[in-house]
This record gives structure tokens, sequence and C-alpha cells, in this order.
């Protein structure tokens, strides 16, 4: 700004850039624009209208002069006072001494106890979706099928005949991505649940989660897989998910919990065998 503006303004004011919305819209419109590539191409439409609207009103505030405005500065009773020096020294707390917490939490459960849970909540989950099957029509195969057509093809075109029919590569495609997908989220059961504060919230966790996850499938499964979609019960669905969050949580939540690293001396961290470091650890605990 020239002293000529200086003069003007006076010195009750702050020359800054003006507040605006348009690169919030912007980032909304890249993810409407993103999010139709699985869900619907009127959404990638509406995202791109907004993406090249918002690129428009913000270019037009920076280009080719950028735009300001002055806000007026603060009384001197409302302002910001000067910081006290005072001659008083603080003593810093040193990473992995006296239990300092250098990230939280300091203690989480083991990852095997994260498999465990997965496999458990995995073995409810799927009793709840035979259970379906049998009472809704009448084949303990039919769930497992529909599992399946996510990688068959031949599944995901298969008739009601076929679907409750046994198929052994659609039980072992469906066993085997039951299984992966059931320990891997165990396994952030294991890694979340610690960072929970209270048995309540765990507890709740272990409910609420499945019904997020349920309503993210809700809304993407028609393009994963569409055989699932056109005939899945939402009911049995949602009941299947929070059998295995229940399940899994309790077992993950029980489990004996262990201190991570963090904790521990640079040299036990590192691996290092120096005399007096791990026994000196030992008699801590």
């Amino acid at each position: 700004m020239s002293p000529e503006h200086d003069e003007e303004v006076g010195s009750d004011a702050i020359e800054m850039t003006p507040s605006a919305g348009w690169p919030m819209i912007l980032a909304f419109g890249l993810t409407l624009l993103v999010a139709g590539l699985v869900t619907h191409f009127m959404v990638s439409a509406v995202g791109l209208l907004l993406t090249m609207r918002a690129a428009v009103g913000w270019f037009r505030e920076i280009f080719p002069v950028e735009m300001h405005e002055f806000v007026p500065k603060a009384p001197e009773s409302q302002r910001v006072q000067p910081i006290k020096v005072s001659s008083r020294s603080v003593v810093q707390l040193e990473p992995g001494v006296g239990s300092h917490r250098v990230r939280i939490p300091a203690e989480i459960h083991p990852y095997s106890a994260g498999f465990k849970g997965g496999l458990a909540g995995g073995v409810a989950m799927a009793l709840i979706a035979c259970l379906y099957g049998l009472i809704a029509e009448g084949s303990i195969w039919y769930p497992i099928n529909l599992l399946a057509a996510a990688a068959l093809p031949a599944m995901a075109n298969a008739d009601l005949a076929q679907l409750k029919a046994f198929n052994g590569t659609a039980f072992i495609v469906g066993l085997i991505s039951h299984v992966v997908f059931s320990s891997l989220v165990g396994l952030l059961f294991a890694v979340l649940l610690p960072m929970l504060p209270t048995r309540r919230a765990a507890f709740w966790g272990s409910i609420f989660t499945p019904i997020l996850w349920t309503a993210l499938i809700w809304a993407s499964l028609h393009a994963v897989n569409p055989a699932l979609n056109a005939r899945i019960n939402w009911i049995w669905f949602i009941a299947s998910q929070i059998a295995f969050g229940m399940v899994t949580g309790y077992i993950v939540h029980h489990s004996k919990m262990v201190e991570t690293m963090q904790t521990w001396p640079l040299a036990a961290r590192a691996g290092l065998e120096i005399p007096g470091v791990m026994e000196e650890k030992g008699e801590e605990e």
C-alpha cells in the first residue's frame, strides 16, 4: 500500500484480504465431482458447475488486482496486552522420561486381539447372515453367494435359483473375502478403541461404528456389488453389522493392554543392548 493510501485510510484500520467463501465452495465442488464417479453422473455435473463458478469468483477477487478490505482496529483496552517476563524457569519434560506422554494413547490393545476379535465378529456376522438366508430364502448359501458376487461376475448375473444353490467357487471366494475384511476391521478396532475415553464410549462405538459404515455401504453398494444391492435386506444387514461390532468390540476391549514403546528410553526403542536400560525398565513396571 502506498504512503498516500496510508494517509487516506489512517492508522485506525488494517488492510486485509476480503473474506469469501469461494475456496470452500471450490473444495465442495471438487468433492462432488469425484463422488459422482461412484454414485451418479448428476452428482459430478453439479460438482463441475460449482467448481467452475467458484473458480471464476475466486479468480476475479485476485486478478488483475488483488482485492482488499479495511478492518478497523480494536480499542486499546481490548487489544492483547504484552506478556510479562518472569525470572522463574520451568522444568521441561523430556520424551520417554517420567512417563511423559509423547502421543496418546500410551497403552494400546495388542494387534492379535484385533485379529481375534475380527474373526469372532466375522463368525457372529456370518451366523446372522445365514439365519437370514434360511428364514427369508430357505437357503444358507444365499448370503454367501451374494457376498461372492462382488468378485464373481457369474454370481452377479445369477438368478434366484442359482443363488440358493451351493457353489464351491463362490463359497471359497466369499469365505476368503469375509475372513480378510473381518480381520482388517478387527485390527481397526484394536487401534481405535484405546482412543475412546470410557467403557461406555467403547460400547456405543461398537454399535454406532457399524451403523456408520452401513450408511457408507448403502451409498456405494450399487456400484460395488449390484447383485447384493438389488437383493439385500437392510434390516438384517444392519443386525449382522451390529453383531460384528458388539462381538469384536467386546473381545478387543477386554484384552490386556500393552504399553507403547514411546515411553521407553531411546536406547531401548533402538534395540540396543545396553546394561542397565531394560533392567531399570523392568523394575519400574
